[in-house]
């Protein structure tokens, strides 16, 4: 029995898709469809291909109803989330966390509201 290879990140086109399907839970690649941006044209076959290569990749899991695949996450957005954050904390910033907290700090466009939040969380984090 051939085993799948498991991929840690989506490509911009591939987030498109999961982010549709976790609002959905399950679907089909219409339901999918359906759950794009307005301005995204896609033809039924690209969409399924790019259900397939998700489920090749691991991504989601499928199961047969009828002729239809109906598709289903198999991580949640905060687990997907959590893996591309390490990735690119290990990938672009040494593996040092603080340093990607760091670089996020720097940015000018953070509104005083935004700090103030992240403070927050930090504190909650911390138990003050």
């Amino acid at each position: 029995m051939e085993r799948k290879k498991t991929y840690k990140l989506l490509t911009e086109v591939e987030l498109e898709f999961m982010t549709a399907l976790w609002r959905l839970q399950e679907g089909s690649v219409r339901d999918v469809l359906q759950n794009l941006a307005p301005h995204r044209k896609l033809a039924y076959t690209s969409a399924a291909t790019i259900m397939r290569i998700l489920d090749e990749k691991r991504f989601v899991k499928s199961r047969k109803e009828g002729r239809t695949f109906v598709y289903s996450p198999r991580l949640t957005r905060d687990q997907y989330q959590s893996r591309s954050l390490k990735s690119i904390s290990e990938k672009l910033f040494d593996n040092t966390p603080a340093s990607l907290v760091a670089r996020l700090l720097e940015d000018d466009e953070l509104s005083e509201e935004a700090l103030a939040e992240i403070r927050s969380l930090l504190d909650q984090r911390l138990g003050k």
